[in-house]
């Protein structure tokens, strides 16, 4: 028996058709949707979410139909257990993300501590 491994994060289905309507409008090149961490904002961390041309080494990799989204390497701990979800409402939309690893959040909510 084949122990599959949980996937690092979970989609929303309103996230995945987001992801779907944008890779529709991605340059040529582009592979899929990449989600990362970097250092920034007033708590330390924000997510970032690119798209991708490379398919790196140690990349996680979903596959939902024919969208790749690809989770780097380095943001991996710090994503693991997330839902990504797509938010959208009369001043704003964006990609959120409910993360069980984040221990504070500013108020903005634009970054965030583990």
């Amino acid at each position: 028996m084949i122990n599959k491994r949980p996937e690092i994060i979970s989609l929303t289905n309103k996230a995945l058709e987001r992801i779907k309507f944008i890779m529709s409008k991605a340059p040529e090149n582009t592979l899929g949707v990449r989600f990362g961490v970097k250092t920034g904002g007033c708590s330390g961390m924000t997510y970032d979410v690119s798209y991708t041309s490379e398919e790196k080494d140690n990349d996680e990799k979903i596959v939902r139909g024919d969208i790749n989204i690809y989770i780097d390497a380095s943001a991996t701990l710090f994503l693991i257990g997330s839902e990504v979800d797509w938010t959208q409402d009369k001043l704003q939309s964006s990609f959120t993300f409910k993360n069980p690893n984040e221990t504070a959040r500013c108020g903005c909510g634009e970054s965030f501590t583990i």
